[in-house]
């Protein structure tokens, strides 16, 4: 079954950058020092953050990111610290080497998910983005997670340059008992924003809205099939379907260790952000910001998709868009049913 994920109100979903160091240099990374900071944010200051972000109706679930964040020497106080700060689900996104032994300073009960990133069925695929090793790595690290009863999901980011990878990915994620699939598009920011076509090793683009829209939910259904839940971004809207922005109607933040605090992850590579940490305190940003942004309506869906990629748009003969692009964080989700 397929259902496209409503936004929601009832809960905050904060994706926190911890840190930006990285003992990897994946070839799409998004991280941009300039914009997001070079520093690793101390314990202190982390459980202060993470205190604006509680309270309220909305349940709050929080990311933890780098980076890579296990590099954290406190990774697993933060983790502990959410927990008794109220947050309902804590999941740490890894590449898979788990420094600081953190699965053993941390239990299932804590850490609700380890989220691992593949970007190939191979080790020859996936190192080419990802790095020498790192498959290998990754896949012990999912087996040690597993082994000590952690429910893990895996992050595949399509581009041009793994996308023929894709299919393979389906008796892989079954072999790893993979609880979660997440299939993500890769996004013009960081380094592969300065990616350009023949360039070389660096050339890491996104894939045409017809590979997209024939090729991610069919290997989708193939991995649901398999009981696992796939979830993967809508992209593209049909002719029926109305666009709406998750900075309006979601309650979504990405938070690097500089105190910047974006709504939107398309903004993250520019000093458009609509929050700011200033001495420990949260405070919202004087126009013109991101939140500036989301208010404008325009034929071709997500303004900040117009501006930053507009090569994914395809327009017909009068100059109209053939469709809309989606707000980046509106998903569909597919499952088997029961």
């Amino acid at each position: 079954m397929k259902k496209t994920v409503s936004f929601s109100k009832r809960s905050k979903n904060i994706f926190f950058h911890i840190l930006t160091n990285c003992n990897l240099k994946c070839r799409h990374c998004y991280i941009n020092k300039e914009q997001h900071g070079s520093q690793t944010l101390p314990l202190e200051i982390v459980c202060r953050w993470l205190d604006a972000f509680t309270g309220g109706d909305a349940d709050a679930n929080l990311v933890l990111l780098g980076g890579e964040p296990t590099l954290h020497p406190d990774l697993a106080d933060i983790v502990k610290a959410a927990k008794d700060k109220g947050y309902s689900s804590v999941t740490i996104d890894t590449n898979g080497y788990l420094f600081n032994d953190i699965i053993h300073k941390v239990t299932p009960r804590e850490v609700d998910y380890f989220s691992f990133s593949l970007d190939g069925p191979t080790a020859d695929e996936n190192d080419r983005i990802r790095g020498r090793g790192s498959f290998a790595t990754c896949v012990a690290g999912i087996e040690a997670a597993r082994k000590k009863g952690f429910n893990t999901s895996l992050i595949y980011t399509v581009s041009s340059g793994n996308l023929k990878g894709l299919e393979g990915m389906v008796p892989l994620v079954k072999k790893l008992s993979i609880d979660r699939f997440f299939i993500q598009v890769i996004g013009l920011r960081g380094k592969s924003a300065g990616s350009k076509a023949g360039d070389g090793e660096h050339d890491i683009q996104q894939v045409t809205d017809q590979e997209w829209m024939h090729i991610i939910p069919h290997v989708a259904e193939q991995i649901a099939d398999d009981g696992i839940a796939v979830t993967y971004p809508k992209v593209y809207l049909g002719p029926e379907e109305s666009f709406a922005c998750a900075g309006k109607v979601a309650d979504n933040c990405f938070i690097f260790p500089n105190g910047r605090v974006y709504r939107c992850p398309l903004c993250e590579d520019f000093p458009v952000h609509g929050l700011v940490f200033e001495d420990n305190v949260l405070k919202k940003m004087p126009p013109i910001n991101e939140n500036d942004l989301f208010q404008l309506n325009i034929p071709e869906g997500c303004v900040m998709n117009k501006i930053i990629q507009p090569d994914n748009i395809v327009y017909d003969r009068d100059g109209r868009p053939k469709f809309k692009i989606a707000c980046c964080l509106l998903k569909e989700e597919v499952y088997r049913l029961s």
